[in-house]
Order: structure tokens, then C-alpha cells, then sequence
């Protein structure tokens, strides 16, 4: 019956045949387990359904991977999908039920801040879920605002993948048409909603003032004040009621690897490349992306799981003015904190700039593996690239402090050896996480000391090493012991962090030695 009526409304009752479709079907398609039909409104106003086939073997987008939900495609996180007109508190919601008000989503009085979904970890009453944060709706059209359809799209794929939808209205304000249009969108989604009424401090004023509420058609609204706390242990209550219990935690076993560099070069095209999605909102517009977007997702020859950190772009400090750029460059910057690889995402059209150069200071100050992605490589006239190796050679003096890094050439919009990235990752991540015995490393340091002695001062005093060892990885760290380690020079400190990559490796991931004086 089903069936029936899909191929109805797609081609008219009189064009249909139900054996042969199914004939068809059969021979065209192989059910799995995970595989389902549905249909799927992509626009409120569009009168088109389309059939989504969705393969078993691929993860829904942004959720955590596990080897054995790889194994079992019927076991995943359940989300719960945070929705309603801009600037009612759903960021302040996502950060209440998650706890994450440090490094949680941007919130800010300013309309429009949030745009692409972004998913953050939560916990209540033995239930394990992800919240995700959404853009605000916005049904009438706004020519100021150029992302607008961008936001609306993420928001409606955020409600297709919940188990459960909360509806945020303002509970402050009088409903106007975006909620109410919303409203109706939702009120045909076979998904659980729950209405919540933000901005409620005062639960008996919402007693004898809230029955508008209940107009929208979703049974009891549940008064709430997002940023106090008050009535959120109920709403949790009742949308647990909604949850599947899972048995296996969330997975802290991804690859991390944030994607950063300046505005506008790429750096969502290209987590767009590899999720294989619209992950993220990306136009020809500098600062597009507002706050850090986690997508997690199986890839590259090892199959590892990687959580992609898509971040904001980082202008010069004195162009940036207090306010939501000002945390969002905060966000970029605890993104490279908490990650194990960075990808630098690098214009190609435009060369390495002063910006480059500081990031890159930044890299190698925090400690992590990286890789060099040199993007928009199409842009580069064909006489240009027959230079291949001398272009390496110049990124690597020009970002002098993260020179160990690979450079990958890519194109993200026409995919040109995008595909290689994953295995470059795991490459920095091999060594990010490598131990070596300390007898090699003595062997080593004992040959440089033939080749180029401690400097010898006019005092005669001379810096003596005794032994070295590595005490820490993630990245390694050596701790070579000296008489003094003021008698070691930058120099001479240099050409033994040399000596240690030439003969080690070490390519891709920063090292940390300890020049400790032995007393």
C-alpha cells in the first residue's frame, strides 16, 4: 500500500503497476537491514517528494562511529534537535542540557549567530543522547540575510535525523508567524515534538498567562529559563520518555583534527568533501562560518573514526571587534587545544601570509600533529605547477615553525586529491603517538656530539649532555639531561631536534624536548 502510494503521487494512479515495479525493484535493489525508504521534504513550500535511499554502510552525518556500530547499523546515538525562530534561547538550551557553557554553542543577542547545526554530547537519568543546535527559522524573506535558505536546509536536516524535537518559542514575546508557520511544519513529522516556552522565570505569572501557548497544537507547553535552569529537569523527563536506552558509550576514540586557517579558503568545502554532505553552510562570503562544527566519520585506508572540527576563520587581531567573532576566534582556538591533528587549510590563489605564519607559531606552540593542506590548487595556471617541488620547498621556509608538516595540493570544489587526506592524517597521527627506546635516542645524540660538539663559552665552561629520554608522547616528548641548559645556545638546541627528525622521522607532528639541568 505503501508502495502505491509513493509511485502515485511521483507518477499518477494511472501509470502504475504494481507487480512490475516490484519486478523491478527487486532487480535493481538489495535490501539491508539498515536501508529504509522515506520521503523527505526538503523545502516548506515544495510540492516534490523524493525517495531517499540511505545505505546501511554509511553513518547518518555528525554522529559518533564505533567498530561495533560499524557491526550493528541498527545501534546509534539519538539526537534530540533543538528548533524554533532566531533568537528564542535554543543555544543557551543546547548549553544547559549539554553543560558546556565554556567551549559550548556561541550565544549572543545578536539574531543569526548560529548557523550550521552543531552537536554537542548530553547526559540525564542514565540516557546518553546528542543535542543539536540549530539556526533559527525564518519563513519570511529577508534579502539582508544571505544565508537564510542555507540555515533553513541544515534545520530541516536536524529534524529529519531527531528522535526527538523540542520547539523553543519565546516566552517573552507574543507568537508571531515564524513560529506559527513552523508549527505547522512540525505538527506533520511522525517524530515526538515537545513545546518548550523559554524566558519563564516565573512559573506561576506562566500559569495564568501561557494558555496561548497551547494554540500551537502540541499539548502542554513546558515553561522554562534556559540560562537559570528553572523546569529544564522536566523537559529532560519527558524527552527521555522519547529516548532508547543505548548500551555502549559515547566513543572518545576519534582522530581529532580541527580544520582551521584565515576566512574564505575552504575550509568547509573541503569537511563537505569529506563527509560526503552539506555539512556546512559555505559561500564566496569571509566569515560564513560561525561556531566549531564536529562531524564524525569512518575514512581513509586504516578506517579509522575521525571527528572533523570545522572552525571559524581567523582574521588579523586588530580587525576584530568584541562580540560574536571575538568568541568565535576563542572557539578556533580551544578547537586546536583539544585536537590530535591540524589541517591548515592554506589559498592558494592568495600565498602564504603574515596570518599563515602566526598560525603556525600557534601549531607548534600547542604541541600537534599537522598537515599543510594547499587548497584551491586549480586556481594555479598550468606553467605553475610544473614547479611542484619548489612550491613544497617555499611553503616549508615560509611556515618555518611547522616545516616537519606534509603539504597536500588540493582543489575541495572539484575534489582533486582531496581523497588523499585522510591517509595524511593518519600518517601525523602515527607519529603524534610513536615511542622510541631510549637507548636509540642516546645513540643518536651521542653521533651528533661527534659531528658538532656543545658550544664552548669564554669562561671556558661547555654544556655537557649525559643522557636523553623520552618521558611523554602526543606529541613526543625528550628530556635530555645537561650539566646546564643555559650552556645550550637555540642553535644548538635546533640542530639536535635535526638530528633526532633525520634520523627518526617525525614527519608531520611537532616534538617537545625538556633541556633539564641534571643536579
Amino acid at each position: 500500500m505503501e508502495i502505491f502510494f509513493i509511485h502515485t503521487l511521483l507518477y499518477g494512479k494511472n501509470n502504475f503497476s504494481k507487480n512490475n515495479w516490484l519486478n523491478k525493484y527487486r532487480k535493481t535493489y538489495k535490501p539491508n537491514s539498515g536501508d529504509r525508504i522515506e520521503l523527505n521534504k526538503k523545502l516548506f513550500n515544495s510540492k516534490k517528494i523524493s525517495i531517499n535511499m540511505k545505505n546501511s554502510n554509511r553513518d547518518r552525518e555528525g554522529l559518533p562511529l564505533e567498530n561495533s556500530y560499524l557491526k550493528n547499523q541498527n545501534r546509534r546515538i539519538p539526537i534530540v534537535a533543538i528548533v524554533g525562530r532566531g533568537n528564542v534561547g535554543k543555544s543557551t538550551l543546547v548549553n544547559r542540557i549539554s553543560g558546556a557553557f565554556e567551549d559550548g554553542s556561541i550565544v549572543h543577542d545578536l539574531e543569526g549567530v548560529t548557523r550550521d547545526k552543531n552537536y554537542r554530547k548530553a547526559f540525564w537519568c542514565e540516557h546518553q543522547f546528542l543535542v543539536t543546535d540549530t539556526g533559527g527559522f525564518a519563513f519570511e524573506e529577508n534579502n539582508s540575510n544571505k544565508f537564510e535558505a542555507d540555515v533553513k536546509e541544515q534545520a530541516l536536516k536536524a529534524i529529519e535525523e531527531a528522535n526527538v524535537i523540542i520547539f523553543v518559542v519565546d516566552g517573552k514575546c507574543e507568537l508571531d508567524i515564524n513560529d506559527i508557520e513552523l508549527a505547522n511544519y512540525l505538527k506533520f513529522q511522525k517524530t515526538p515534538v515537545l513545546l518548550a516556552v523559554n524566558k519563564s522565570e516565573n512559573l506561576k505569572k506562566f500559569d495564568s498567562e501561557g494558555s496561548k501557548f497551547w494554540s500551537l497544537g502540541f499539548g502542554e507547553p513546558i515553561p522554562i529559563s534556559a540560562i537559570h535552569g528553572t523546569n529544564t529537569d522536566v523537559l529532560l523527563d519527558k524527552t527521555i520518555t522519547h529516548l532508547p536506552k543505548i548500551s555502549f558509550p559515547f566513543s572518545e576514540t576519534s582522530i581529532k583534527v580541527a580544520i582551521i586557517g584565515k576566512p574564505n579558503v575552504g575550509k568547509s568545502s573541503i569537511l563537505n568533501f569529506l563527509t560526503n554532505k552539506k555539512r556546512a553552510i559555505v559561500s564566496d562570503i569571509p566569515g560564513t562560518t560561525r561556531d566549531s562544527c564536529d562531524s564524525f566519520i569512518s575514512g581513509g585506508s586504516n578506517s579509522n573514526i575521525y571527528n572533523l572540527i570545522d572552525t571559524a576563520g581567523i582574521r588579523k587581531k586588530k580587525m576584530i571587534e568584541y562580540g560574536p567573532e571575538f568568541f568565535m576566534i576563542n572557539r578556533t582556538f580551544k578547537a586546536i587545544q583539544k585536537c590530535d591533528c591540524v589541517l591548515f587549510v592554506i589559498d592558494a590563489s592568495t600565498g602564504i601570509t603574515e596570518q599563515d605564519q602566526k598560525l603556525s607559531e600557534r601549531i607548534q606552540e600547542q604541541g600537534k600533529s599537522c598537515v599543510i593542506i594547499f587548497n584551491k590548487w586549480d586556481k594555479i595556471s598550468s606553467k605553475d605547477k610544473l614547479n611542484f617541488q619548489k612550491f613544497k620547498l617555499l611553503i616549508k621556509r615560509m611556515l618555518q615553525p611547522i616545516s616537519w608538516a606534509d603539504v597536500l595540493f588540493t582543489s575541495a570544489i572539484n575534489g582533486n586529491s582531496c581523497n588523499k587526506i585522510f591517509d595524511y592524517i593518519d600518517s601525523a597521527i602515527t607519529q603524534y603517538n610513536r615511542h622510541v627506546s631510549t637507548s636509540i635516542y642516546n645513540e643518536i645524540v651521542q653521533e651528533a656530539i661527534k659531528w658538532k660538539a656543545p658550544p664552548l663559552f669564554k669562561t671556558g665552561k661547555q654544556g655537557k649532555i649525559y643522557y636523553c629520554t623520552q618521558v611523554s608522547d602526543q606529541p613526543p616528548g625528550i628530556a635530555i639531561f645537561v650539566n646546564d641548559s643555559n650552556l645550550f645556545n637555540d642553535t644548538y638546541k635546533k640542530y639536535i631536534e635535526a638530528q633526532f627528525r633525520t634520523a627518526l622521522g617525525f614527519k608531520g607532528t611537532s616534538l617537545k624536548i625538556f633541556w633539564t639541568t641534571r643536579r
